[in-house]
């Protein structure tokens, strides 16, 4: 399964915590997340 940065930064802003997201994508890791969060304010 394929999971977008949009869909990461979706789940943090809906209030999702790291933890929540890691149980609900095992395949992802907390750097997975950070990286995220670092290519956010890139996307203007």
């Amino acid at each position: 399964m394929r999971i977008t940065v949009y869909d990461v930064l979706s789940y943090l802003a809906s209030g999702m915590t790291y933890e929540e997201i890691l149980d609900d994508f095992p395949y992802l890791t907390q750097d997975d997340i950070l990286a995220c969060l670092s290519y956010a304010p890139d996307r203007d």
